[in-house]
């Protein structure tokens, strides 16, 4: 342990004594031992210092005097004066001085080498540094075996609380991974520290101030910054596997008890509601698949669904509108911009299939949040990769499209319109402010170009069949 003058004057081989009556820094710890014969020492002390002197320039009171001022304003903890060279004691003006200061002052005799203390405090540092050193060591022991014998970032933040003797808390975005407190950490009252990763997935370690750091503050931030890098490569492939499970089943490539048995091997409960929650980012399509989620969706499956993150909730459905705020609002402070859909709430297999098709037809509206609306038969066709309805939408349509860019035409409008209008040539001329004759004139050219005939019920149909594809097709995210 580092010494204090009150305990240097106990060591009796040094046969120290006390001159002045001064008690403020007597218990304080030395930092060190400065020797100086200058009248004015104050700029070669830092602090901390016990300072030694002979006296040999301070001649006259007034000198004496000041010598003690600047010395108690460089924050010195005491003065030790060596008396049978100079002085044979320590004078009078120095003791009245240092006492009016506060400044405590011992009579070191002649026969007691400057050197002799110096080294002695010195000891007495090595000694106090070696023993904050064998504790970081065991400090660090502590926190490595927490983490490493499956107690994982909890019970790691759990010691080091012990250790600081303070709450701890470790945060995440918008949410918190460990709080040992009953308050959300500020910067006011708490101690903040970075936790890189390299990733995304960034933290912050939050300790509540007061609080000594001894240096296990910086181990535990590299420790975790091991263990969140560990949980991103556990992530990625939890979801990949869930993702391989979720696909088969989205694709009716499994009977259903199949699909039930699967669902269940990655923790998805189809006998029961479920929710899913589709999120699209494709700009940061490789960060969304493996970054964390919000708390409240800790307990979700999560699976990476070719570029989308796949979060399957087992709700009535009534919640999910407040979960995928939060999970937006989560991707936002990590910096991802995704937009989330929202499927209904279903049971079995097929339940999660169609609440699936419904959040990708909801993430298609392109708002952060996007609710389930009633799912169209066109878009579950569209979303079918065995059905290449959007090609043959093309087809159809194209003819009409080249003939508008050419001529100027509005076939494409009038074909909408007549369509819209349940086939009434009289509320088209109307609605495009045209003659009727117009109207059937136009009506000829489309049937004349396409090949369907607006007037005939199964031309009709897949007129607008594919005018409802191109429609949704061109809202769908591309992959």
């Amino acid at each position: 342990m580092a010494i204090s003058l009150a305990a240097l004057l106990g060591v009796n081989s040094l046969n120290l004594s006390k001159a002045g009556l001064a008690e403020t820094t007597w218990h304080q710890d030395i930092n060190w031992v400065a020797v100086t014969e200058l009248e004015d020492p104050q700029r070669f002390i830092n602090g901390g210092e016990l300072v030694l002197t002979t006296g040999m320039r301070l001649r006259s009171a007034p000198e004496q005097r000041r010598f003690v001022r600047q010395v108690q304003r460089a924050g010195a903890v005491g003065i030790g004066f060596g008396v049978g060279l100079t002085h044979d004691a320590v004078p009078p003006a120095m003791i009245a001085e240092a006492n009016r200061w506060g400044l405590p002052v011992v009579e070191v005799p002649y026969e007691t080498p400057f050197i002799a203390i110096g080294k002695l405090v010195a000891d007495a540092q090595s000694a106090d540094h070696y023993a904050k050193l064998e504790r970081l060591i065991a400090g660090h022991q502590v926190l490595a075996r927490a983490l490493l014998t499956g107690g994982g970032l909890t019970e790691l933040l759990k010691h080091l609380g012990s250790m600081l003797r303070t709450d701890i808390a470790l945060t995440q975005f918008t949410a918190q991974l460990y709080n040992s407190a009953h308050e959300h950490p500020s910067a006011d009252t708490w101690a903040s520290y970075p936790i890189p990763t390299g990733r995304r997935d960034a933290c912050t370690l939050w300790v509540r101030q007061p609080f000594e750091d001894s240096g296990i503050v910086g181990y535990a931030q590299n420790l975790i910054s091991v263990e969140l890098n560990n949980m991103v490569k556990q992530r990625q492939a939890e979801r990949a596997l869930c993702g391989q499970v979720l696909e088969d089943v989205i694709h009716g490539a499994l009977e259903t008890s199949e699909a039930q048995r699967r669902l269940a091997g990655v923790g998805v409960n189809s006998t029961r509601k479920n929710v899913v929650l589709l999120a699209v980012s494709a700009a940061h399509h490789k960060a969304l698949v493996s970054t964390s989620v919000p708390q409240q969706l800790e307990n979700a499956v999560a699976a990476a669904v070719g570029k989308d993150l796949v979060m399957v909730v087992n709700d009535d459905g009534s919640g999910a509108p407040a979960l995928a705020r939060k999970l937006s609002d989560h991707l936002a402070e990590a910096g991802i911009h995704a937009t989330i859909g929202i499927g209904g709430a279903y049971t079995k297999p097929n339940g999660l299939r169609w609440s699936y098709f419904e959040a990708r037809d909801a993430a298609s509206h392109g708002l952060p949040v996007n609710e389930p609306e009633r799912l169209s038969l066109t878009s579950l066709l569209l979303a079918s990769e065995d059905v290449p309805l959007a090609d043959m939408a093309n087809e159809s349509l194209n003819p009409l499209r080249t003939f508008d860019t050419a001529h100027g035409a509005e076939l494409m409008t009038t074909l909408e319109s007549y369509l819209n209008n349940n086939g009434s040539v009289a509320a088209v001329a109307e609605a495009l402010t045209l003659h009727r004759n117009t109207v059937r004139y136009r009506l000829a050219q489309i049937t004349e170009l396409t090949g369907y005939d607006p007037a005939v019920t199964t031309d009709r149909v897949q007129l607008w069949l594919a005018l409802a594809v191109s429609r949704l097709g061109a809202r769908q995210p591309s992959t």
